[in-house]
């Protein structure tokens, strides 16, 4: 695998709001090691077929899917150089069986040639794909071409695929995808959903995210939030590790629904259109130690052309939190210790106030908190007392943003009065008529009332906070003091950012 060189932390010479000149934040460590740059670098597979391996001949239209189909679970397959394809059905794909093995030598291409929907699917468990290119296959929305139908215990290592439509991937439980390359994808890199057994212990390390969503979903189906490198659905579990995700359309990592215990350490995530992460209706993540460089300029831009003067932001929290009940590795959720840089604005904390299970304005329309399992029972009167009233909504509650930089060139990127904003805030509660949080109640809660807490943080540039409410957009002074009481022990250089 070939590596970027060491992505340094630009140093902060601050000083304080007070006037005072205190060191950077303490315990500020965004990626100072390699970050994968994997597409185009990697590493072959064996020259020769390995002891006990099938060989795979290209010139022998679906040699790969009838041998696959002759042989016993637990095979390893071993793709020789050159184009393998399928026969023009296309509904022909390779159906694994538990345990089989698939490694490309170099210069093994499967392609779909866009004739075929899909490359692997089934229900096969423990497969492995190693050192090989997938291209070419035309899964529709929302589908995959690899691991079609989000089977458990797959290993995705050294694959480049690339270049199809739909996913390049789905995930299944326990999935892992290691030192690979998914690039131009037609809508993400990777789709981790299943409709069936729900995906934990997903693990995506060493891998390179770039230059999906080439369909443009969102152009196609506004408001679908269906697109970027990457989406994940209810998971349960995931370690994103060491990646590269840059220069897709639309949003770089998308947790929408669900999703739970998640650690997303010492990743690049740079020049994405939209926000680098969002973590939507979720609970209990840690983000920490990773280097953000030049993300949603592309949207932020056209915020502000249309007048919109929502804070889109680079790392996003969207009805989501710390949850003790809900079992994870944290009850918090952690931001610490990353380098924002450059970027249209800084970290945003949002909730709401009309979305709630079983509100009409829920887009996650049909599910419900997971301290709720049932839709229905958030209805009036009930949601209006203890529990449901505090369970059925997704709370931005217990976030810990603390020890980040951030640093803005304001100038450089041409938007002095709209960008270089971050902090929390909701709107006024107003839809649906039996809604128990109309008015400012839950303006009130995510600003006061939910532990939600930034500290020892430096700040170099323009950067304004916005609290409690869109239009309240404040100093570093008034983030500071009563009643806000935000980022003590913080530093803030306005001139600061280049």
């Amino acid at each position: 695998m070939l590596l970027l060189g060491a992505l340094l932390p630009l140093a902060l010479a601050s000083c304080s709001s007070s006037g005072a000149a205190p060191a950077p934040a303490a315990g500020s460590t965004s990626p100072q090691g390699p970050v994968a740059a994997v597409c185009d670098h990697v590493p072959p597979g064996p020259s020769t077929a390995p002891a006990g391996a099938v060989r795979v001949d290209p010139a022998v239209v679906d040699d790969l899917s009838a041998k696959t189909k002759n042989s016993p679970a637990g095979t390893t397959f071993w793709l020789a150089p050159g184009t393998h394809r399928l026969s023009d059905d296309e509904y022909a794909q390779v159906q694994p069986k538990d345990g089989d093995v698939y490694l490309g030598a170099p210069g093994a291409v499967f392609d779909g040639r866009k004739k075929n929907r899909y490359a692997f699917a089934g229900p096969a468990k423990n497969v492995r794909l190693a050192s090989f290119t997938v291209q070419g296959f035309t899964a529709p929305r929302d589908e995959g071409v690899v691991n079609h139908d989000s089977a458990p215990g797959w290993v995705i290592q050294h694959l480049t695929v690339q270049d199809n439509d739909g996913a390049g991937l789905m995930a299944g439980p326990k999935q892992q995808i290691l030192d690979s390359c998914l690039r131009r994808n037609g809508q993400y890199g990777m789709n981790a959903y299943s409709g069936t057994a729900p995906v934990t212990g997903l693990v995506l390390r060493g891998s390179e995210i770039t230059g999906n969503n080439t369909g443009n979903w969102e152009a196609k189906v506004q408001g679908c939030g269906c697109t970027g490198g990457m989406k994940f659905w209810a998971v349960d579990g995931a370690d994103v590790v060491g990646n590269w995700v840059h220069d897709n359309r639309g949003t770089g990592l998308w947790a929408d629904t669900n999703n739970n215990d998640f650690l997303i350490e010492g990743n690049l995530i740079e020049n994405n259109d939209s926000a680098a992460i969002i973590y939507e209706t979720s609970y209990n993540a840690i983000i920490r130690d990773n280097t953000f460089r030049r993300n949603n300029l592309v949207d932020g831009r056209a915020h502000a052309d249309r007048g919109d003067p929502f804070p889109s932001a680079t790392i996003y929290l969207s009805e989501s939190g710390g949850e003790p009940r809900v079992k994870a590795r944290t009850s918090n959720l952690e931001i610490s210790g990353n380098m924002l840089q450059d970027n249209w604005n800084g970290i945003i904390l949002w909730e709401n106030a009309d979305r709630f299970c079983n509100s009409p304005a829920n887009t996650s329309s049909g599910s419900c908190t997971k301290l709720v399992p049932n839709v229905s029972t958030c209805s009036a009167p009930a949601i209006s007392k203890k529990p449901l009233y505090s369970d059925c909504r997704w709370k931005t509650q217990r976030v810990v943003v603390q020890h980040n930089q951030f640093t803005l060139n304001s100038k450089a990127l041409g938007c002095e009065e709209a960008c270089g904003r971050t902090g929390m805030l909701s709107n006024f509660g107003s839809y649906p008529d039996w809604s128990p949080y109309q008015g400012a109640v839950i303006q009130q809660a995510i600003t006061f009332q939910q532990d939600n807490s930034w500290h020892d943080n430096a700040y170099a540039g323009p950067w304004t906070f916005v609290a409690r409410e869109m239009s309240n957009i404040i100093g570093i002074g008034e983030w500071q003091s009563a009643p806000y009481h935000q980022d003590a022990n913080s530093s803030y250089q306005p001139n600061g950012g280049g």
